[in-house]
Parts: structure tokens; sequence; C-alpha cells
């Protein structure tokens, strides 16, 4: 459960918040919903994200439900401590695609004062911790958990399972690459593709083999 800072005059600290969860989670959705919030109470917001993050527009923060607000790209995190001078709350999405300095970037500004609002996925689509975000959750005083639904099985998914063949562990997608899995289908998926794949290389063996014979 989230629970808001209260606002002490007194400490001159920020803090740091992470939204984390699968791809089709709400992630970006909750991230909006705080920023807007925030500036609702006139407070000065700035947001981020990688440059690389141009599915859906290059320079707007936009959610799976089509909700969207107007932010900066950056290529690398080092950029936002330059540019988050004077703010009130800095947004940050997509966290996971940033380099490592993202985690002193987030550090320094909830040191200045600043409140941080991370939104990253945790986990890539091996099921593995996912760039800088670990790191994050680790030094964030409020760590959000967002699910989805897994589109095989009806239950709580927290994993991203890659529905293409391609292994590059940056791939921007949408439903047509991507779908969350629970648990149980997540682990029934990856072993499928390894049977598949020992499969595949079973045959070659035994085409090369014939040809070897002929």
């Amino acid at each position: 459960m989230f629970l808001e800072n209260t606002v002490n005059h007194k400490e001159q600290f920020g803090w740091i918040e992470v939204i984390c969860g699968s791809m089709f989670s709400g992630k970006t959705e909750e991230l909006i919903r705080r920023l807007r919030r925030a500036r609702i109470a006139r407070q000065k917001v700035e947001i981020f994200k990688p440059s690389v993050d141009t599915r859906h527009s290059e320079e707007m923060v936009v959610s799976h439900d089509a909700n969207e607000i107007r932010s900066t790209p950056v290529p690398a995190a080092a950029n936002i401590r330059l540019l988050a001078d004077g703010c009130d709350v800095v947004g940050i999405d997509e966290a996971q695609f940033f380099d490592d300095e993202i985690v002193s970037v987030c550090n320094d500004l909830a040191n200045k004062g600043i409140r941080v609002i991370v939104a990253g996925l945790d986990m890539d689509f091996k099921g593995n911790p996912f760039g800088p975000m670990p790191a994050l959750m680790a030094t964030a005083e409020y760590v959000t958990k967002v699910h989805a639904i897994c589109t095989r099985t009806g239950n709580l998914a927290h994993y991203s399972f890659r529905k293409t063949d391609d292994d590059k562990l940056v791939l921007l997608g949408e439903t047509e690459e991507y779908e969350p899995l629970s648990r149980g289908a997540f682990y029934r998926a990856m072993l499928s593709e390894k049977v598949r794949d020992i499969d595949v290389k079973d045959s070659e063996d035994i085409s090369e083999f014939k040809s070897e014979k002929t």
C-alpha cells in the first residue's frame, strides 16, 4: 500500500517513490496520476523519459489507457540532474532503460528536497532484474508493485513474456510482442521455449548426419 509522505517544513530532504511491475500493469498510469495531483497542488513538476522510448510519442509519456503527460526525453540519466533544478517533483518513466547513474541522480535530487517518482519494469523478458531498477527499489522510501492480469490464467501477472524470437534485451513493443503472465504461466512458457529449441537442434543434427551419410 502506498502512503504519501507528510510535509515537515523543517525537513529539507525529499524522497524517492518507485512504481514497478510487468508490462500492462498500470505503472505509467499511476505515475501520471501522482504527477497530476502534484500539479493540482501547484507544485513545480518536471517529467523525464529515455529518448529511446518513442513507441507512442517522442515527447509525451503515454499509458496503455491513452492517458498522457508532456515530458522531456533525455539520452542519459545525467541530463536529468541538470534539467530538474528548482523542481518540487520529478517524474521519471521507463527507468529500466537508463544507465546506472540514474540511481545516484535520483538520490541527489531527493537529497536536495525533491520528491522523485520513478516508474519502470522490475524484470526483463527473461524474468531477471532489469537494469538499475533493483538499486532504485533498494534506496527508495516507497516501492509500489502493481500487477497486470495473466492472459492465460486470469491470475495476477508480474512477468513480461516476449512472444517474438528476438533476443535483444531492449525491444520496444506492445501486445504484439509481449503478454503479461503469472508465475506458473511464465514458467510453462519458458519451458516450452526450451523444449522447442532442443527439438530444433535435434532436427538440425539429424539433417547434418543425413547429409554426411550421403
